[in-house]
């Protein structure tokens, strides 16, 4: 059993890489992203976009291309100003959280976990969207005949990505920078090169552009070009989708966080501002058009290539792979930034509290691997049909948006007497409102018979469990309320001084939570009653479960503080009233793991004639819910210590 354990603990080591101390500075420091690698691993999903965004927004126009040059400038604006309004969730909010501690905080609970929940779609809708194109920008280059892998080939890379996100978030940027890098010099290249060989077309543009207008008014109506430039435009979101990226996952940053994420956050812009701007530009002065089984960027790109002198062939194929590639990384933020999402809404009971645990990489694993099932199925049911998964990624970027941006003006309203310059943040934020509200509002009314209610479905449906999960929780916080009442009158005559402890004597040793409260009290009170005189000795054995919200702490010292000062309470209860006591703890990961260690060193260095005693809460109607939300703790220690021969009682407590 012990060698396949650790033979099994070696692969796994392999594979996943190394445990890391959560309390070791060298990997707090190993850990963060400078603003850099944070462009990288957060900006790709942004940056990517350029890839489909413009596309689906000139595409819009139809015949009326010369509106191309509004949606450019139009395109590059909604950048700057959404992204100067996320810069102030990162100074409000720098304990991460973004669009969904803002809605949380500043609209409350409920509007929180609407966003919450719309993010959380978003990014799985992020890696399916993102994998899809990439997979469609590298099916341009072969010939058709291999389209019918597609699906089949976007199944194997969510798997890569989710193996390499196991691994721990820096290690997978690390292995993505080469190709985005990549990316932004061969498109910098290219958009520069394109604009450049046109350039004569340049002072001609702004004055053809508004005669063309002009006619066209004159021709239909100015309401109709309006709207169809609206429609455009709005069709385009996925242009903007990734800018909240960052003040989701600002506790991922190098400190000083605030001036980190501002920096990252300007990095994103500029570049995104310029590719999908610069790339509208050259839909426009290279005419594009539409072509079967290829990117409009394709055939764009294939038309400027055309025109070098040598290595055509080669910058092309160079820039479509890499195109994909980065598309690559892009899925790659769903897997950093979805399930920061998730351990937030985890601590606040809206999903289960498996989703802020850690991994012994010190990565929330289960986070990863739902965002990349989930994502895996929505390939697999759209067929990865990049035109529909648009739809579906538009509607949900955009509610986030909006509650966000809402909660910022709420905020700067309410605090205008007290913050100097608030009418210039509330400008912005109210305008970023307006144009994402107008966004959201024509995405919805003009994609919702063709998929639209999809999204609004599953958001929907995210939402609803949300609400059963957390009423579920405080159901069981009430009842473990009403046990914690046993610490107000306790049945036991106080004696004193308290007695030695007995090393060889019988002992009991009680597994209790980190914290003092009703439930370990109540497992020791029943051992007395079930064994009276029979036990001489009292260990209280805790581990404290390193946790997201434990790496988040100011100081991660005083988690193990704050531990051995709740057991010390254990062992003053047992004193006060005559019982010989001790406590022993540690911290980790893997709390089975740990007490799997504490329990052994226990019984063979100090108290050999051990029997270990754990609460269990046990549901009068039990059913796959309960089970998922709960942890099995006490089950899996208990088969462990009974295979090394040690004996272990489960005490159950009955909540209706």
């Amino acid at each position: 059993m012990a060698t396949d354990s650790n033979a099994w603990q070696r692969w796994k080591h392999k594979i996943l890489g190394a445990a890391r101390d959560p309390f070791s500075p060298e990997t707090r420091q190993h850990m963060a992203l400078v603003a850099f690698l944070a462009w990288v691993g957060l900006g790709a999903d942004g940056l990517s976009s350029s890839a489909y965004g413009p596309e689906e927004a000139f595409k819009a126009l139809g015949h009326h291309t010369h509106l191309g040059l509004y949606l450019a400038v139009a395109t590059a604006l909604t950048v700057f100003i959404i992204s100067l309004a996320y810069s102030q969730v990162i100074e409000l909010f720098p304990s991460g959280g973004g669009g969904y501690r803002v809605a949380t905080k500043l609209l409350g609970a409920h509007a929180g976990l609407a966003s919450g929940a719309a993010l959380v779609v978003d990014y799985v809708l992020t890696i399916a969207i993102s994998v899809a194109s990439g997979i469609d920008a590298l099916f341009s280059l072969l010939p058709g005949i291999f389209l019918h892998l597609k699906v089949e080939v976007e199944a194997v890379l969510i798997l890569l990505l989710i193996l390499l996100n196991l691994r721990g978030m820096k290690e997978s940027i690390k292995v993505l920078l080469p190709i985005f890098m990549g990316f932004v010099l061969t498109h910098a290249f290219l958009i520069v090169y394109g604009i450049g060989l046109h350039a004569e077309r340049l002072p001609a543009l702004i004055p053809a552009t508004l005669s063309e207008t002009r006619l066209l008014s004159q021709e239909v109506s100015t309401l109709f070009v309006i709207a169809l430039f609206l429609r455009a435009y709005s069709l385009g979101g996925g242009t903007y989708t990734g800018l909240e990226a960052v003040s989701n996952s600002v506790t991922m940053l190098a400190e000083p966080r605030i001036r980190t994420g501002k920096w990252t956050m300007m990095y994103m812009a500029v570049s995104l501002a310029l590719t999908a701007g610069g790339i509208i530009l050259l839909y426009l002065l290279w005419d594009a058009r539409p072509a079967s089984g290829q990117t409009l960027n394709a055939v764009t790109f294939r038309a400027i290539v055309g025109e070098l002198p040598w290595g055509g062939d080669t910058l092309l194929t160079a820039a479509l792979l890499l195109e994909g590639g980065l598309l690559f990384v892009a899925a790659n933020t769903g897997f950093l930034a979805g399930p920061a999402v998730l351990a937030n809404m985890a601590l606040d009971s809206w999903v289960p509290h498996q989703f802020s645990q850690l991994s012994e990489q010190l990565v929330t694993k289960n986070g990863v691997l739902l965002m990349g099932a989930a994502a895996l199925a929505i390939l697999v049911g759209t067929a990865g049909k990049v035109d529909i998964l648009v739809v579906l990624y538009s509607i949900n970027v955009f509610l986030t948006f909006s509650l966000s941006l809402l909660g910022l003006c709420l905020y700067w309203w309410r605090n205008r007497d007290a913050e100097p310059a608030w009418a210039r943040r509330f400008a912005l934020a109210f305008l970023g409102l307006l144009v994402t509200v107008g966004i959201l509002l024509v995405t919805v009314v003009e994609k919702f018979g063709e998929g639209g209610w999809v999204t609004v479905l599953i958001t929907s449906g995210v939402v609803f469990i949300g609400l059963k999960i957390r009423k579920h929780y405080l159901a069981v916080r009430e009842k473990l309320r009403s046990l914690d009442q046993v610490l107000d009158n306790p049945p036991l005559p106080e004696a004193s001084p308290p007695p030695p402890l007995q090393p060889e004597a019988p002992t009991a040793v009680i597994l209790v939570s980190n914290k003092f409260q009703g439930l370990g009290v109540h497992a020791l009170l029943w051992v007395l009653r079930l064994f009276p005189n029979q036990y001489k000795n009292f260990v209280f054995v805790s581990v404290g479960e390193v946790d997201i919200a434990t790496l988040r702490g100011a100081d991660i010292r005083d988690f193990r503080d704050n531990l051995e000062a709740n057991l010390q309470r254990y062992v003053d209860f047992c004193h006060q009233h005559g019982l010989a006591a001790t406590a022993f703890s540690a911290c980790g990961t893997d709390p089975v793991a740990a007490l799997d260690r504490l329990c052994r060193e226990i019984v063979e260095k100090r108290f050999p004639n051990s029997v270990f005693f754990a609460g269990k809460l046990v549901f009068a109607q039990d059913n796959w819910l309960t089970r998922l939300l709960h942890n099995h703790t006490a089950e899996a220690l208990q088969r462990r210590l009974h295979l090394q021969g040690l004996q272990m009682i489960i005490l159950a407590v009955k909540v209706s």
